[in-house]
């Protein structure tokens, strides 16, 4: 084999080391994927499709169960329960993926950056990494919103470095496994940079376990996030958001006014386990090469 086919094995890699299997389509990633597409198209579209302006009061009907007028009723203050899910599902939707977005490109860049450099600089990253992780994220979160201030971009920015590590210690190992494969030395014996072969080569192979694990970690964001506005530390209102709304409906559960409370809870709950579902998935396929 010339060493010019030496240099186009990093392309063929995955299917060498994973052959592809054909099987049988699994019906729950299906399923899960539609429902997380489905979510998504609601982030971008739905303050547009809301019925009722998004901070309209009635108070004469307040805490109304579902009716003709209000397919999911309205809050205690008379305001159009399915307008503000519409309207909330942007922020709730929005601030996970920004977060798993940017922690998911840095963990990447960490990652790969320690298993190509090895030796001590590795070692360094894995302890700063390993000290990381001793720190739990919504802590992190609660503290810098109580510091700087509420908001969307405070707890995005304090999730998104206790995101990274998580990301980068999962990628770091498939990394180290792609720098010891024969067409990485190929590559250096080519004359290729290391920007080349970790960009166009060694990136390229461990994207599909990159993704798995962004969409893995987009279910437990999206907890977090909604636990953080359920706190009173993320979008204040009169702002809509899937967690906060939770907690502005918690006052009227005693008085049989479930709807707010209840309606906003299952969309955080539908929407986390159906990504990660297709996180785990997705991961499995990675893993076992289907």
């Amino acid at each position: 084999m010339s060493l010019e086919q030496l240099t186009r094995l990093p392309l063929l890699a995955g299917r060498l080391v994973r052959p592809r299997r054909r099987g049988h389509a699994d019906p729950v990633l299906i399923g899960c994927g539609l429902i997380c597409a489905g979510l998504l198209a609601l982030a971008l579209i739905g303050p547009v499709l809301t019925p009722y302006p998004l901070d309209q009061t009635d108070i004469l009907n307040a805490s109304q169960g579902p009716s003709a007028e209000h397919l999911l009723g309205t809050d205690s203050l008379g305001r159009d329960l399915l307008s503000r899910l519409l309207a909330g599902a942007r922020p709730s939707i929005t601030a996970p993926a920004v977060i798993v977005l940017a922690s998911t490109t840095l963990g990447v860049i960490v990652a790969v950056f320690a298993a190509w450099r090895g030796g001590r600089v590795d070692r360094v990253i894995s302890r700063m990494l390993d000290v990381m992780f001793t720190v739990p994220g919504l802590l992190v979160a609660v503290i810098a919103a109580a510091i700087l201030g509420t908001g969307f971009w405070v707890p995005v920015a304090a999730l998104t470095v206790t995101y990274m590590p998580y990301i980068a210690r999962i990628v770091h190992s498939a990394a180290i496994r792609e720098c010891r494969l024969p067409y990485v030395e190929a590559c250096q014996l080519a004359g290729l940079s290391s920007w080349r072969i970790c960009t166009r080569h060694i990136l390229r192979n461990i994207a599909p376990l990159a993704v798995a694990q962004a969409t893995l970690a987009f279910a437990w964001a999206l907890m977090d996030f909604g636990a953080i506005s359920f706190l009173g530390l993320g979008l204040q209102p009169p702002a809509a958001e899937w967690g906060s709304m939770v907690n502005e409906g918690r006052a009227d559960l005693l008085t049989g006014a479930i709807w707010e409370s209840m309606t906003a809870g299952v969309l955080i709950v539908l929407a986390a386990v159906s990504f990660n579902i297709l996180g785990e998935r997705l991961a499995a396929r990675i893993g076992d090469g289907s």
